[in-house]
C-alpha cells in the first residue's frame, strides 16, 4: 500500500484547483498578465499595514483573544452599522483566519459527514471541496444563463432539498459570474429554509462591489433575530488584504463559544499585531474601498467593450463582484484554452471549468486592476480570437 493509498478517501480525492494549475503553469513569465485569482494588483494600503507594523514593534506578539481582540469586534460592529443601517453588537463576531476558514467553521458547524449542502453553480471552487474533504455532499444547483444574464430558479432550489440537506450554502454577488440576489430573491431562499429547517451561510465578501450604486441587497435586510444564518466575510478583497488571511463570522451571539471552540482546536486565533491592522482597514478604509470599486466598474466596462465587439465573445455583464465570466464561441474546453491563451498571449485567465457545473465553456477574467493592463489584455485577447477565426 503506497502512502497516499492509507491516506483518507476525502483526503485522496481533494481536487486539483484548475485555476491553479493554469498558474503554476505559466506564474512569473515575462510580459504577463494574471488576470486569473481573485485579487487585485494594488498592496495593503499604508493607514493599515503602518498600524500592524506598530503593533508587532509593540511586541503584540502573545497569544491574543481567540474570538478576536474587542477592538476589533467593536470595530466591525461599526462597520456593519454603517453599511447596513442598523445595529450590532461586538458579541455578533468571530474573527477567523481568512474567508476559507470563515468558510470552514461554518461548515464545520451546520453539517458533517454524510450531509448535505446546497449551493449554486458556477462556483468559487474552495466551497464544495472544503465540504467534499469534511464528508459531506455538497449538491450543485445551476444558475441559468441567457442573454438577459444569470438567474436563479428558487423551484429548482427547493427540488434539491433531501432529508440529508442541513443548508444552503448562497455567494451573492458570485465569484465567479457576477450574479447578485435582490431582496426578492433573498426572501424567497431565507422563506425556503424556515420551511425546510435549513440553516443558510451567506458569502457576502463582494457585497460592497455592486455597480448599481450603494451595497449589494444582503440577508441583514430581509431576516429575522432568529433566522438561522451563519455571515461569512475576509479582509482580503475590499481592502487589498488578500495575503494577510483574516476574515470573520457574524452568528448569533448564542454561538460565541462554539465557534470559539472550533478555532481553538484549528488555528487557536489571529496574530493581534494583524488584529491591529484589520481595526485601522474597518475604521479609515471607506475611501480606500470606494476607489476600488470605481476602478473595478471602470475596468469591467474596459474588457467588456473590447471582447464584445470581437462579436464572438458571451457574457453577462456582472452586477456585482469583480469578475468578467465569459464564454467564446467556438471554444469548448477552456482548461485547455486557458493554457493555449496564456502561452500565445501572455493573459492568464481561469477557465469556467474549474467552477463546477454551468461554468464549462467559460473563462473568468479578474477586472480589478490596473485600467492600462486591463486594456491591454483584452485587446490580446482580442486578437487571439481573431485569428482563431481567420
Amino acid at each position: 500500500m503506497s502512502f497516499a493509498e492509507s491516506l483518507r478517501r476525502e483526503a485522496r480525492s481533494a481536487p486539483e484547483s484548475g485555476i491553479v494549475a493554469v498558474v503554476n503553469h505559466a506564474r512569473g513569465r515575462e510580459g504577463l498578465i494574471p488576470l486569473w485569482v481573485g485579487e487585485g494588483d494594488r498592496p495593503t494600503p499604508a493607514f493599515i499595514h503602518e498600524e500592524a507594523t506598530a503593533g508587532l514593534a509593540g511586541g503584540e506578539t502573545f497569544y491574543t483573544w481567540q474570538r478576536g481582540t474587542p477592538d476589533l469586534r467593536a470595530a466591525l460592529a461599526r462597520y456593519h452599522q454603517r453599511h447596513f443601517g442598523q445595529g450590532f453588537a461586538p458579541e455578533e463576531f468571530i474573527v477567523t483566519g481568512g474567508g476559507m476558514q470563515s468558510i470552514q467553521l461554518a461548515i464545520d458547524a451546520v453539517a458533517g459527514a454524510g450531509d448535505e449542502i446546497i449551493y449554486l453553480s458556477p462556483a468559487w471552487p474552495n466551497f464544495p471541496a472544503a465540504f467534499g474533504i469534511a464528508g459531506g455532499t455538497p449538491v450543485p444547483v445551476q444558475l441559468d444563463f441567457s442573454e438577459n444574464g444569470w438567474s436563479l430558479d428558487p423551484g429548482r432550489l427547493e427540488a434539491a432539498i433531501t432529508p440529508r440537506t442541513r443548508a444552503i450554502f448562497l455567494n451573492s454577488p458570485s465569484n465567479p459570474t457576477g450574479w447578485t440576489a435582490d431582496r426578492e430573491t433573498l426572501k424567497a431562499v431565507l422563506d425556503l429554509a424556515r420551511r425546510r429547517g435549513l440553516w443558510i451561510v451567506a458569502d457576502e465578501i463582494y457585497a460592497l462591489f455592486h455597480y448599481a450604486g450603494g451595497r449589494a441587497p444582503s440577508f441583514m435586510d430581509v431576516m429575522e433575530a432568529d433566522d438561522r444564518i451563519i455571515f461569512v466575510n475576509s479582509f482580503s478583497k475590499n481592502w487589498a488584504m488578500t495575503g494577510w488571511r483574516i476574515g470573520w463570522l457574524r452568528t448569533d451571539p448564542s454561538l460565541q463559544q462554539v465557534f470559539e471552540n472550533l478555532i481553538q482546536y484549528s488555528t487557536s486565533g489571529v496574530a493581534q499585531f494583524m488584529q491591529r491592522g484589520a481595526v485601522a482597514a474597518l475604521d479609515h478604509g471607506d475611501g480606500f474601498v470606494t476607489g476600488q470599486v470605481e476602478r473595478a466598474r471602470k475596468g469591467r466596462d474596459i474588457v467588456s467593450s473590447i471582447l464584445s465587439q470581437t462579436g464572438r465573445v458571451r457574457f453577462a455583464r456582472p452586477a456585482g463582484a469583480f469578475y468578467l465570466f465569459f464564454a467564446i464561441d467556438g471554444v469548448k474546453d477552456t482548461a485547455q484554452a486557458a493554457i493555449e491563451i496564456v502561452d500565445e498571449t501572455g493573459v492568464g485567465l481561469a477557465p469556467g471549468s474549474a467552477f463546477g457545473p454551468g461554468g464549462e465553456g467559460f473563462f473568468r477574467l479578474c477586472f480589478n486592476r490596473r485600467l492600462d493592463q486591463l486594456e491591454e489584455a483584452a485587446s490580446r485577447l482580442a486578437g487571439w480570437i481573431a485569428a482563431r477565426q481567420s
